[in-house]
């Protein structure tokens, strides 16, 4: 059975009392008249769904998403490339990386070196992918905070802003019921700490990611786009039983300014992402910042 949140009826109140983030609104994709339709004009990739094709092809593999339509290009990983020869292809197709995911350890350790490479490369994000297994305790989620608290204040000299990509063990239930994505999420600074809501992860959690959104406006800046079967599998979006339509309605209020299709293991490789990117672009929804009373 699906875990429950607190009740959203219950917390109204709370909701009604914080205004949407202005500044979220300003840069939202689809900031216009709240009850037009709206479509994704943006859509990206998080190229680990190619990296194997981007291991044998770095630049066909670019062109190829480019051809299909792709603009925004989410790294894991540079197979060899200097930045500044990442920042050169990509500006040959015609394509932008606002962000790029780096390991925890890699932040720990060297963040100056990370922060040159996405300063070079021209992104915004500096995205924290996963944690380590041995990691994951209440005061584990405590440090990771910290972590992201102290990181985000070097970034934001160089004009880049630290985030953290959920999969599902960060919604898992430990002592005192609390569950270590809401110790992120409360404990880390908002001017400092944005989040990537992985939308498949949070599904398979069992929690509703439109609770985090409305909790948290204007933290979400980008999302995860990716499905599940009702088997359970991750499959190309549009083959499964997310309601993405119903997601990106809260594009406002949970500040949404970058939708980075994924799969973890793609059937066809650049075939899949081309049925998952002709689903987001075929889309059309609401994006209202009011509360879906």
């Amino acid at each position: 059975m699906r875990k429950l949140f607190q009740s959203a009826r219950q917390t109204r109140r709370d909701f009604l009392k914080k205004s949407v983030v202005s500044a979220a609104i300003a840069a939202s994709p689809f900031a216009k008249a709240a009850p037009l339709l709206r479509r994704v004009e943006e859509i990206g990739i998080q190229l680990f769904s190619l990296r194997n094709e981007m291991a044998e092809d770095f630049e066909g593999t670019l062109e190829q998403l480019a051809e299909i339509g792709y603009t925004e290009m989410e790294f894991a990983g540079y197979y060899g490339k200097s930045p500044a020869e990442v920042r050169r292809i990509l500006e040959g197709f015609g394509l932008t990386s606002p962000a790029a995911h780096v390991q925890l350890n890699a932040i720990r350790q060297n963040l100056d070196r990370e922060i040159e490479i996405a300063a070079t490369i021209g992104q915004q994000y500096i995205v924290v992918p996963s944690l380590p297994a041995d990691e994951r305790s209440l005061d584990d989620y405590q440090r990771h905070a910290e972590t992201l608290n102290l990181a985000g204040e070097k970034t934001r000299e160089a004009g880049i802003t630290m985030a953290y990509h959920n999969h599902d063990y960060e919604f898992d239930t430990q002592e005192g019921g609390r569950i270590g994505y809401d110790i992120l999420t409360n404990q880390t600074e908002p001017e400092l700490v944005v989040f990537e809501m992985d939308l498949f992860w949070a599904e398979v959690a069992g929690y509703n990611a439109t609770f985090y959104f409305l909790k948290h406006p204007g933290r979400f800046p980008m999302l995860h786009v990716k499905d599940r079967h009702y088997s359970g599998e991750m499959v190309d979006v549009g083959r499964g039983y997310i309601d993405f339509t119903e997601l990106f309605s809260y594009g406002l209020k949970g500040g949404f300014r970058h939708f980075f299709v994924e799969h973890d293991n793609p059937s066809d490789g650049i075939n899949s992402m081309a049925y998952s990117y002709n689903t987001v672009r075929d889309l059309r929804f609401k994006a209202s910042y009011e509360l879906p009373y």
